[in-house]
């Protein structure tokens, strides 16, 4: 899913040096988890409106690219890829809220847990409402209980995968080809998915690191 998100930014140049500064990988592992964790404690410990605001509008104005150096390469259950993985939904709904919006309105109609309870999403779940439930998801990595956040972008993911599971049988006749792109979304969003409640069970118990 982290194709395409290449819009040009501009890293600080202390990022820069760490990242490229020739450090072996523990080095750059280590830096990498100790930024996550910088950030986190230091928002947490006093979540500024402001700050918090700069942060959830981020790659609005910066692109996905710093964040992307930073910690994309991190381990899918650690805390910097659990940070990457809220980033990358939100910048994928925000580049089409329609699409998602109608992928994720499928998916509550099928699905069967209680997954759509979790997301919190208004209904009904339109463009807007969607932009609105990743703004909060985010919002809630700074502000709220970590965890809920990542259930609840966790169930976002499982109601997606569900929904572009059912457009891709609805399409199979008429277009492969989409169907093929929306079956591997949906296998996407269910890796992501996976990814994201492993992080929440390590949350709570303090592992997450």
């Amino acid at each position: 899913m982290t194709e395409g998100f290449h819009r040009p930014t501009k890293l600080p140049p202390s990022m820069l040096e760490a990242i490229q500064g020739g450090l072996d990988p523990e080095a750059v592992s280590r830096i990498t988890h100790e930024t996550a964790v910088a950030l986190l404690t230091r928002v947490r410990a006093d979540p500024d409106p402001a700050v918090v605001d700069r942060l959830v509008t981020y790659t609005d104005e910066h692109g996905i690219d710093a964040i992307a150096e930073l910690w994309s390469h991190a381990s899918p259950r650690s805390l910097p890829g659990a940070l990457w993985r809220i980033y990358l939904l939100r910048l994928l709904i925000r580049q089409d809220p329609v699409g998602t919006s109608f992928s994720f309105q499928r998916g509550t109609e099928l699905i069967t847990t209680v997954d759509p309870v979790i997301a919190g999403a208004a209904e009904p779940t339109g463009p807007e409402e969607i932009i609105v439930l990743a703004d909060q998801i985010l919002r809630g990595l700074y502000t709220g209980d970590f965890a809920i956040a990542l259930e609840r972008a966790a169930s976002f993911c499982r109601i997606n995968a569900v929904g572009c599971t059912s457009l891709a049988n609805d399409r199979d006749a008429l277009d492969p080809a989409d169907a093929a792109r929306l079956t591997t979304k949906a296998a996407r969003f269910s890796t992501i998915a996976e990814e994201l409640a492993g992080c929440a069970r390590l949350w709570r118990t303090d592992s997450l690191d």
